[in-house]
């Protein structure tokens, strides 16, 4: 993964989602839950704040894990430098999302059968302590690095 086209931007790589794991809320996301989802429609959020985009999702793909993302921060806002210098301190490394539930079953836990994504979000605490931050490539560096 390469960002040292645009100095203005950190790139990430890590997951939103991890399947078959209970997250905070008791919820599960089961495989297959985002089906054929389309990374240009999903914007990169900071702490899930509407008002607050701090860049794009350029790839979002189950895999046997979870829903992997790679997300590109923009230094262009404020919140956006905010997010960029906390994700390169190591200061946060969480991910989570925004949904709506198309399926589901159950209580405790709900399994989450079917979902829209929403948004992906850079946060401090997600609601999947497993939904991480694996892996940061910052142009002004000169080489991806492991997350803290």
């Amino acid at each position: 993964m390469s960002g040292r086209e645009d100095a203005g931007t950190l790139r990430f790589a890590g997951y939103a989602a991890i399947f078959d794991r209970v997250d905070r809320g008791g919820d599960v996301v089961r495989p297959g839950a985002f089906g054929a989802v389309t990374a240009a429609q999903v914007p990169l959020l900071w702490q899930h704040r509407p008002g607050a985009p701090i860049g794009r999702i350029e790839m979002a793909r189950e895999d046997r894990r979870g829903l992997r993302v790679i997300g590109r921060v923009s230094r262009a806002s404020a919140a956006g430098r905010e997010a960029a210098a906390m994700l390169a301190a190591g200061a946060v490394d969480g991910l989570s999302f925004g949904y709506r539930v198309k399926a589901a079953r159950g209580r405790g836990p709900r399994e989450l059968l079917a979902l829209e994504l929403v948004e992906v979000s850079l946060v401090t605490h997600p609601m999947q302590p497993l939904a991480r931050i694996i892996a940061i490539d910052d142009p002004r560096k000169d080489k991806m690095i492991a997350a803290h």
